[in-house]
């Protein structure tokens, strides 16, 4: 199979993909966040690793780091909460790129999965799927604000009701 993880973070520690990889899956790995990205690197020689976040457009983008944590996010909104929780933010800025051209690079018959956990930002990572072919089996995105329980799918859901998919 092959799958395409948007936000991979850590090879192993919450891995969506290691269980699938382990099972000769292979896919692409989407990461800002450069530690992540040479994590991955080292995990998945034989996998592409992206070092970059994907957005609507292809350009830069200020990006929130919050070190050793699988809370980084391009949301200034959601980093501004972090931080007045306390947590130690790294602003940087990181190339862009848009989920159309990451499909466009696919080399595969078929994308069995896609998961987009961006914190936050997932709604701008859907808009960058503008005229792609690519139809993946499965989307996984995160439905819920970052660290509170409440709902973010009505950011974004529509975006994919419009592409053809059914929430289940």
């Amino acid at each position: 199979g092959f799958y395409v993880d948007i936000g991979a973070q850590d090879p192993v520690f919450d891995s969506v993909s290691k269980g699938f990889y382990a099972h000769g899956w292979r896919g692409i790995h989407v990461e800002p966040n450069r530690q992540y990205s040479e994590l991955l690197r080292k995990d998945r020689p034989d996998e592409i690793i992206i070092n970059a976040a994907l957005s609507d457009e292809p350009g830069m983008i200020r990006f929130y780091e919050i070190p050793d944590t699988g809370m980084s996010t391009a949301s200034g909104e959601i980093a501004d909460g972090h931080r007045r929780d306390g947590w130690k933010i790294v602003e940087t800025l990181v190339p862009t790129t848009t989920l159309d051209q990451v499909f466009d690079a696919i080399d595969y018959p078929e994308i069995h999965w896609l998961k987009i956990d961006v914190e936050g930002y997932e709604r701008a990572v859907l808009e960058g799927w503008r005229t792609s072919p690519q139809r993946p089996w499965i989307v996984v995105v995160e439905a819920i604000e970052p660290l509170t329980r409440a709902n973010a799918h009505a950011t974004w859901e529509q975006l994919l009701l419009d592409k053809g998919y059914s929430c289940v």
